[in-house]
C-alpha cells in the first residue's frame, strides 16, 4: 500500500481551528546556510538562524478570530498535515496585514514566532 503524502490539513490558533483553503507552509529547517567564496572558490559556509513561521490561506466566516489575531503576540499555532507531520509554532504573532479577498472569501496569514517544532 502507498504512503499517504498529502491531503487535508488543519491549522489551529491557540486551539481554535481555522478553515484552511488549501495552502499551508512552514520551514523544515531552523537555519539558513549560505556558501562563502573567495577568489579561489568556495571556502566554507555561514549559518544564520531562520525565523520560524506558518503561512496559511484560510476562509473567513462570522466566527473568524479577528480580535485574537490582531492583538495576541504569544500565540501557539499548530499545523497538522495529512502525512502525519505536525509543526508547532510557539510565541507567535501575526505579521503583515489581514486583507479579505471578497470574491472567494479568503485571506492569507503569516505567523512568525520564537520557536518552531516539527514532529
Amino acid at each position: 500500500m502507498a504512503n499517504r503524502m498529502a491531503g487535508a490539513c488543519y491549522v489551529k490558533v491557540d486551539g481554535e481551528q481555522l478553515y484552511v483553503e488549501g495552502s499551508i507552509e512552514f520551514p523544515l529547517t531552523d537555519v539558513t546556510r549560505e556558501m562563502l567564496t573567495s577568489t579561489s572558490g568556495v571556502v566554507g559556509y555561514k549559518e544564520t538562524p531562520s525565523i520560524p513561521y506558518v503561512a496559511v490561506s484560510v476562509y473567513i466566516d462570522e466566527s473568524f478570530p479577528f480580535a485574537t489575531l490582531k492583538n495576541a503576540t504569544d500565540m501557539t499555532i499548530t499545523a497538522e498535515c495529512a502525512n502525519g507531520m505536525v509543526y508547532t509554532l510557539q510565541g507567535a504573532a501575526l505579521v503583515g496585514d489581514i486583507a479579505l479577498n471578497p470574491i472567494d472569501g479568503t485571506t492569507s496569514l503569516r505567523f512568525e514566532g520564537v520557536k518552531g517544532i516539527l514532529s
